[in-house]
């Protein structure tokens, strides 16, 4: 097992020093090799150190342009500091160099969508549930999208999917019912924001459209 593997196999553990120390060693044998700097870098964003982290990334892509994980981790971190427009150009990159992973269109799609461009976020969000049907976010932000471009029996579907998969998820069961309420279906509203709330007693959007209902009858 050469260190990379090594220092992977650490990461699964939860080992993030003994990772960080292999993974370092790897870089001072083969200072070229993209692989080790991406490895490294994932490491430092598992325990919060982003900026270092995005600065092993940046050298990555500088010994290979073609790195697509390297672009894939650095959109990441740039989501995660709400950069989303350097995110974007990250996760496309990622894409044009191969990556075809269900978490690269997904993260793309999300990006998108906080963009508030839901159309362009729209074939990405279906591309990533294609790619991995098991995905309960995947569903969940996928149904958002197409809710908000008012396709909401095709919304619905997506929802009632990742409740099946995460049958905790309250806010699928709350949007089940804004749907249904979009409908004007208020038994199944009324019977989806109790779902919600029976979930989450605290779940004030559901328990707002409980109260709206409540005076509607």
């Amino acid at each position: 097992m050469d260190k990379n593997q090594q220092g992977i196999q650490y990461m699964q553990e939860g080992k993030w020093e003994e990772a960080a120390k292999i993974f370092m060693e790897a870089i001072e044998e083969n200072p070229k090799d993209a692989v080790s700097y991406i490895n490294f870098g994932n490491v430092l964003a598992a325990v919060g150190e982003n900026d270092k982290a995005l600065s092993f990334f940046e050298k990555a892509i500088e010994l290979d342009d073609r790195a697509a994980a390297a672009y894939y981790s650095a959109g990441n971190l740039y989501f995660e500091n709400d950069d989303l427009d350097a995110a974007k150009k990250m996760f496309e990159k990622a894409m044009q160099q191969g990556l075809e992973s269900s978490d690269n269109y997904f993260m793309l799609g999300l990006t998108l969508a906080q963009l508030e461009q839901p159309r362009l976020a729209l074939p990405y969000l279906q591309r990533a549930v294609e790619l991995n049907a098991d995905d309960a976010e995947a569903c969940f932000q996928y149904g958002l999208c197409l809710a908000g471009l008012e396709l909401i029996d095709e919304a619905i579907a997506q929802f009632t999917s990742c409740v099946q998969l995460d049958p905790k998820h309250a806010d699928a069961y709350y949007n089940i019912g804004v749907a249904y309420g979009y409908k004007e279906n208020g038994v199944k509203a009324m019977e989806m924001f109790e779902k919600a709330l029976e979930i989450q007693p605290d779940h004030m959007l559901a328990g707002y459209g409980k109260k709206l209902l409540e005076k509607e009858q």
